[in-house]
């Protein structure tokens, strides 16, 4: 199995990426965002009303509802990648 560079998205990482540009009308393409770097702070600089931006828009796409109580946000929220994980996992359509 080959392993892909850190920097490159699978395919439900683009459209994901797709998603959150859109989303939050974010002046970056979605290619340009790093799988793994942070959505906060210091990575896309995103804040607590993008979350909540975020978790609806999955919630009507994929029927994920990520709660604000979740103790696990800090992680799934962390990346990209991590986000892709958790719906991935959860997701219901």
């Amino acid at each position: 199995m080959e392993e892909r560079s850190l920097s490159n998205q699978a395919p439900f990482e683009t459209e994901i990426a797709q998603l959150l540009v859109t989303t939050l009308n974010l002046k970056a393409e979605p290619v340009d965002i790093s799988p793994l770097d942070p959505l906060f702070g210091e990575g896309l600089g995103l804040d607590s009303i993008d979350a909540l931006e975020i978790a609806l828009v999955i919630h009507q796409h994929y029927g994920y509802k990520l709660r604000s109580d979740d103790p696990d946000n800090a992680t799934i929220f962390s990346s990209l990648r991590s986000l892709c994980e958790a719906i991935q996992k959860n997701r219901t359509k």
